[in-house]
């Protein structure tokens, strides 16, 4: 192995014997194997790894510093290649103990070939990911090299900060109807000849309100979880897009809301559309609702036909803007969801369709966006939000118009 100009090193020797064959120092003589010469063979350079690798020889030196690792530790390849691995990587364990003296991977046990991967302190309390892997000349023999691979922790970090949020956010959500429930009934079964029949009712429909919003809450959990594990099911059925809009309107204006304020544009003739009739009122229901409650001024509903190109979800959406490759498209529907409300800032576009994003405006958990987006892409469509001609937010999704397996 041999230090660039860079200060990070190449690999030229071998990394571990095949079976049959031996190393300097074991029994058999000196060979070399060329065949495991990464470098040469497959062309990676350390540098090219998306983690830290630090390598040590037989004396404790280190011999590579990629970098990776000069970016996780802020140590320069150069003056780490050449320093005793304890000067270079000086590492300790949650608990203050230095980490190298602990494990003794030289003078240890002779049956240890690694440590498995776990939490350790850089110099300054920064903490990463250490693994290590001992090779050994021959089974039981002294250790030739000893590789180190080093990762940071924000991505883990930032992993466990949302399970924790959504916990929090369950637990808190869950908190208060869960009360109100217990408190209802327990003063029902308590005073039931108190009250009058009225009140029993009013008290009766709270406690179903109640238990909706749980099993609501219950079902964004489930999906949430399908959508990020890639199991959402889609059972597509023939849809009609402009029917289900007006079922929505219909119950909103049944719960109170005046139906001149919401306007229906429906643009004919509109492809026939295959898609989850369930899901598609989930999308349908959760934009109305967040232009009700959080715009002002007509809700206006546009379904039109649309192009629907080939779409990568694998690049953020933009708002108002929608990714595509111009190879083609297929027929899709289009539809459009805007008030005349404040509108959501500029800033705050990006993170719309976020895990817990709420707006301005506290109430709900802040998931119903994250699970239509998760529900529009299961359709395979795209959803972007932007600013509505009326100054409010406008959402727009796109759905192609699918076909189920067996017709397809």
């Amino acid at each position: 192995m041999t230090v660039g100009a860079s200060g990070s090193a190449t690999t030229r020797g071998p990394v571990r014997p095949d079976p049959g064959e031996s190393e300097p120092g074991g029994p058999g003589g000196p060979t070399r194997n060329p065949g495991q010469d990464l470098g040469q063979d497959f062309g990676i350079h350390p540098d090219d790894l998306p983690d830290g690798l630090v390598v040590a020889d037989e004396t404790g030196r280190v011999i590579c510093f990629n970098a990776a690792a000069a970016r996780i530790t802020a140590v320069a390849a150069a003056e780490a290649v050449g320093s005793p691995l304890e000067r270079a990587l000086p590492l300790e364990d949650l608990e203050g103990r230095r980490w190298w003296a602990l494990t003794d991977p030289y003078g240890g046990l002779r049956t240890r070939f690694g440590q498995p991967e776990r939490n350790l302190l850089l110099p300054g309390g920064r903490e990463v990911l250490v693994s290590a892997r001992y090779v050994r000349a021959f089974p039981q023999g002294p250790v030739r090299r000893l590789v180190i691979s080093i990762r940071g922790t924000e991505a883990r970090r930032r992993t466990e900060r949302s399970h924790a949020e959504l916990i929090a956010t369950v637990a808190h959500e869950l908190r208060s109807p869960l009360t109100s429930v217990k408190g209802f009934t327990a003063t029902l079964l308590a005073k039931w000849e108190r009250f009058t029949d009225d009140q029993k009712r009013l008290m009766l429909e709270t406690v179903d309100a109640d238990a909706n919003r749980v099993t609501r809450l219950i079902a964004e959990l489930l999906d949430i979880s399908r959508i990020d594990s890639g199991r959402l099911e889609v059972r597509r059925q023939p849809v009609d897009i402009g029917t289900a809009v007006g079922r929505h309107i219909q119950s909103f204006t049944a719960s109170g809301q005046s139906p001149d304020r919401f306007l229906v544009r429906i643009q004919q003739p509109l492809p026939a559309l295959w898609a989850d009739p369930d899901k598609i009122d989930q999308i349908l229901g959760n934009l109305l609702e967040n232009a009700v409650r959080h715009g002002e001024g007509t809700v206006t509903i546009e379904v039109a036909p649309a192009q629907v190109k080939h779409v990568d979800h694998g690049h953020t959406e933009r708002p108002g803007a929608e990714h595509t490759h111009a190879d083609g498209g297929a027929k899709g529907t289009a539809v459009t969801v805007s008030d005349e409300g404040p509108g959501i800032p500029e800033e705050s576009m990006a993170r719309v369709f976020t895990r817990f994003w709420r707006g301005s405006k506290r109430g709900g958990t802040g998931l119903g966006l994250y699970i239509v987006k998760g529900i529009v892409e299961a359709h395979g469509g795209t959803i972007t939000v932007g600013r509505g001609p009326g100054g409010g937010a406008q959402f727009r999704f796109i759905l192609p118009v699918g076909a189920p397996a067996y017709l397809a």
